[in-house]
């Protein structure tokens, strides 16, 4: 049996998604078999203690355990799925975040209703932003001009890229309301909450483009704010790196070394 169609989850593309989909899967059956447990003992207390074969109330209860032990079995599997499984879970992909060279770091920036993203350039740093030099259509993000680390910087709108097999840490922000960035197929959905700087992170597994939702009611265009997540291979997401530094007068060999 497939769980994944069953409970019509979307395909996985993300390192940690078969981890989230377990927890999903496991839940789902304990709740399942609670389901039918109870309906069962209820339709057999029903039977069991109907007025016609109970014509005078009992006042000696249930002598059998049997109830006891089921209770103690529920609260052992809830501790297994909370401290077994959850924060385990919780400790490796929420709060130890990968160390290595080649990590890809963006930040993405919400708005009524779209979503502002911003790529350090080659040198890996992001420049200085300022509400001074925030302009809606030439500069979404507020870079300041005058920051050397800012010039070899980009930013696109409702597009994000990420190379394959490659760490990716997102930097959220909320410019006006709380929005929730959220992308199914790789598992993630965080609310982005103005004044605070929220990372989170994932490795792309599959090669695609897939939406990003926000999933918190942001307003009456809420419908409308979306986004793209294209994952591509690394020699494509290096060429579109070149791509980016050649139309900031780049010579498009600026991001040589993060391959290296």
């Amino acid at each position: 049996m497939d769980l994944q169609k069953l409970l019509f989850l979307p395909e996985i593309a993300s390192a940690h998604g078969h981890e989230v989909d377990l927890i999903i899967y496991l839940v789902h059956i304990f709740m399942f078999i609670l389901f039918i447990g109870w309906g069962v003992f209820f339709f057999l207390a029903l039977f069991k203690f109907r007025k016609g074969k109970n014509p005078k109330a009992s006042h000696v209860g249930v002598k059998s355990h049997v109830t006891s032990y089921l209770e103690v079995g529920v609260v052992l599997f809830e501790a297994f799925l909370l401290i077994g499984l959850c924060i385990p879970f919780w400790a490796k992909q929420v709060n130890a975040f990968p160390n290595r060279k080649d990590v890809v770091n963006v930040r993405v920036n919400a708005e009524q209703f779209a979503w502002n993203i911003h790529y350090p350039g080659a040198d890996g740093v992001f420049g200085k932003t300022d509400v001074e030099f925030f302009n809606k259509q030439s500069n979404p993000m507020g870079l300041d001009p005058n920051d050397p680390f800012g010039k070899d910087d980009f930013t696109t709108i409702n597009q994000l890229h990420l190379p394959i097999g490659k760490p990716a840490i997102i930097y959220l922000t909320s410019r006006d309301v709380i929005h929730s960035f959220f992308l199914p197929e790789m598992r993630v959905k965080q609310d982005a909450i103005p004044g605070m700087s929220i990372p989170l992170w994932f490795t792309p597994t599959k090669t695609g483009q897939w939406e990003i939702a926000c999933a918190q009611l942001c307003g009456i265009g809420h419908y409308r704010m979306k986004g793209f997540l294209t994952v591509h291979s690394q020699e494509e997401y290096k060429s579109w790196l070149d791509e980016q530094a050649a139309s900031l007068g780049g010579d498009g060999e600026e991001f040589d070394d993060f391959w290296n």
